[in-house]
């Protein structure tokens, strides 16, 4: 399944109230959303039809976040499906998460692109290929790390792969703190280490299986109902199985 189509199935699904995107380019992903939306980027040039009232902001997501400071992107509802497809090195994918989560609820889902390369040249920090994921791929392995309260589904869509990120906590800023050490240690010229498992994408959902899983229910059917904790607790419950 590609990724586009992924992400129309997983808006039916989840059916968000908000919907952020990081990397708008073209609009493919955002001309999905039926709910209230916001895209971020620096450069798109926007050629699909788009159904859902959106902001398209022509900034860089640092830029875009700072001007925010505390305030909220949906005027003081958090974002429920957030979708990160921005600049594709390892430094700016844990700042967009991180800044994602500052506006979030325990209920919010984070999508993050391009985060199973097929081949060493497509994941180079310095692109010198048409298709390019860059270092994301390390971004698994920061939030296993670093953020192990996390929750992290890998879904093998077309063409590069997805990670779905659950159970945030907006109060937690390690990320943020740890971010100097984070560069240190995965900042690497090229050509990058790609574990085995990435280039054979062990342990990536089959989509279908992604989307049949029953956490969505919860999350949809507990926005409203649980507290923070009651939410993370069933957010975990409902993935155990995969763990």
């Amino acid at each position: 399944m590609n990724y586009l189509d992924f992400i129309a199935r997983l808006h039916e699904t989840l059916q968000p109230r908000s919907y952020l995107e990081i990397g708008v380019r073209g609009g493919d992903s955002l001309s999905l959303s039926r709910c209230e939306s916001i895209g971020i980027d620096p450069d798109f040039t926007v050629n699909r039809e788009l159904r859902a009232p959106t902001s398209l902001i022509r900034a860089t997501s640092d830029d875009y976040f700072e001007s925010l400071g505390r305030g909220s992107p949906f005027e003081g509802k958090p974002i429920d499906l957030a979708f990160i497809d921005g600049m594709h090195l390892i430094e700016f994918v844990v700042k967009d998460f991180a800044h994602v989560e500052l506006h979030s609820e325990w209920s919010t889902v984070v999508v993050l692109d391009d985060v199973l390369p097929r081949n060493v040249d497509e994941a180079a920090r310095d692109r010198h290929t048409q298709e390019w994921t860059g270092d994301v791929f390390k971004i698994r392995s920061v939030l296993a790390t670093v953020r192990p309260d996390l929750s992290l589904v890998m879904v093998d869509t077309q063409p590069t792969g997805l990670l779905i990120v659950l159970g945030l906590d907006p109060d937690d800023r390690q990320l943020t703190q740890d971010l100097d050490e984070i560069v240190r240690i995965q900042i690497a010229p090229d050509p990058q280490v790609i574990p085995s498992e990435v280039l054979e994408r062990s342990g990536a959902l089959a989509p279908e299986a992604a989307l049949a899983l029953p956490v969505w229910n919860e999350i949809r059917e507990g926005r409203d109902r649980y507290d923070a904790a009651t939410g993370r607790n069933a957010i975990a419950g409902s993935l155990r199985a995969l763990a």
